[in-house]
């Protein structure tokens, strides 16, 4: 092992759960009945937010139950570190999104700038609408905030990993979500 995985590893051993497995199951669930009531019959395209998306949209696509078409795109300000900075876009959609139903889908609405930049490029698009899913939404009054229609679950303003959230690239495979603890 070396320092980075030692350092991920004990914060895993200390780490607090704040949602276990089952309460992210239950959230999964609403999202999706969610979902289902509101783009059932539509051109859909699911847009999965790289690499936090990863998750939730694999939990979440078997949830849904009507035609759809999934696409990715990848823009990051975290680049596998703690804090964020400028946007940089990695990989946009391959598909044509004009007058197409959007579902975007992502693992945390922090500070919302990243998500909100996504959104604006949706919306540039030309769709016939677009919707925002996250897992989670963390509470705190800072950022830009973009409206997401669809939020699993809640945080405290804490540094979390797990679903998809990682700890310097660490943990996005743990099955709860965790708080890093000082």
């Amino acid at each position: 092992m070396n320092e980075l995985d030692e350092e991920a590893a004990e914060v895993m051993r200390r780490a607090e759960c704040l949602h276990d497995r089952n309460a992210v199951e239950a959230a999964y669930g609403r999202i999706a009945r969610q979902i289902n009531s509101d783009m059932a019959g539509g051109d859909v395209i699911v847009l999965c937010v790289m690499n936090g998306g990863l998750v939730p949209a694999g939990m979440l696509l078997p949830r849904l139950e009507f035609l759809l078409r999934v696409d990715y795109l990848h823009a990051s300000r975290y680049r596998e570190r703690t804090h964020g900075d400028a946007l940089h876009w990695k990989v946009e959609p391959s598909q044509a999104l004009a007058g197409k139903d959007l579902l975007v889908i992502d693992d945390i609405l922090d500070e919302g700038y990243t998500l909100d930049a996504i959104l604006a490029f949706c919306h540039d698009q030309g769709p016939a609408s677009v919707r925002a899913a996250v897992l989670v939404e963390k509470l705190h009054d800072r950022g830009v905030h973009p409206a997401v229609d669809y939020i699993g679950l809640q945080v405290p303003d804490r540094y979390v990993f797990g679903c998809g959230m990682d700890y310097k690239g660490f943990w996005r495979n743990a099955p709860g979500i965790y708080a890093v603890v000082d």
